[in-house]
């Protein structure tokens, strides 16, 4: 089901992308007083555009609306539909669609710093676990510098029921595995495509693992055993949009 809340926001670039987007409602916007510079004067001139109630607020308000969070003096209230449903994420990709699946990633940062990357990659839709997986606060918003609204989110509630809904689909599934023999190189990302990537700790897990089509790793030197998951999913996102060309996944 689309999960449907009202929430606190902060931070210049989130609350910038969250206006452009559109994908939410911004009820209001709480500004520092004094704060003037030009990043702060493009939020409140789109916010005014937008017709969206801006309010100034001492930074100590600030400080309280974020929960101790970095809020370089702007924070907004927000609603609106986010994640939205498997199926529709579904139902509104292309032929040749290129979606990403997280399994268990925990951290905040690293789920706010791959949803930047699949952003600028064109990622058709990101799937997440509904259990073991860092949700969808604004501290993974943060993270994502507010780009985290350009991507399309679902939370599915089983990853091997929707590994194996995506093969029937004809999407080919590829887990991103450290000590995989076959090159993430040396697969034909034209294909329709479903990247999976493990989380901070132990990677897939093991049924998730062996439901995929094919296992691709990135070779690392000796004594390293494996990247930051989001730096992984940096390398991994761009050898598809390489292969695909300049019109990126799903053109």
């Amino acid at each position: 089901m689309t999960e449907r809340k009202v929430e606190t926001i902060f931070g210049v670039h989130p609350v910038m992308e969250t206006l452009k987007s559109g994908r939410r409602r911004v009820e209001q916007i709480h500004v520092s007083v004094g704060r003037q510079d030009r990043r702060v004067r493009e939020v409140l001139s789109l916010a005014s555009r937008k017709k969206v109630p801006v309010q100034r607020v001492p930074r100590e308000s600030l400080d309280r609306l974020a929960g101790g969070g970095v809020h370089q003096g702007v924070v907004a209230r927000v609603s609106g539909s986010w994640p939205v449903s498997v199926e529709e994420i579904l139902a509104s990709a292309g032929n040749r669609p290129f979606f990403l699946i997280l399994d268990q990633v925990e951290d905040p940062r690293n789920l706010g710093a791959i949803l930047r990357t699949a952003a600028g990659a064109r990622v058709d839709g990101v799937f997440l676990p509904a259990h073991g997986s860092a949700s969808l606060t604004p501290a993974v918003v943060k993270a994502s510098a507010g780009h985290s609204e350009r991507v399309r989110l679902a939370v599915a509630g089983n990853l091997v029921s929707l590994v194996e809904k995506l093969k029937e689909r004809g999407i080919w599934v590829l887990g991103l595995e450290a000590r995989a023999r076959t090159l993430w190189t040396e697969f034909d990302y034209s294909l329709p495509l479903a990247l999976v990537l493990g989380g901070e700790g132990q990677g897939m897990r093991r049924l998730v693992r062996e439901h995929c089509d094919v296992l691709v790793g990135i070779p690392l030197s000796a004594g390293v055993d494996s990247l930051n998951v989001s730096v992984a999913a940096g390398v991994a996102l761009f050898e598809v949009v390489r292969q695909r060309g300049e019109r990126g996944p799903g053109g």
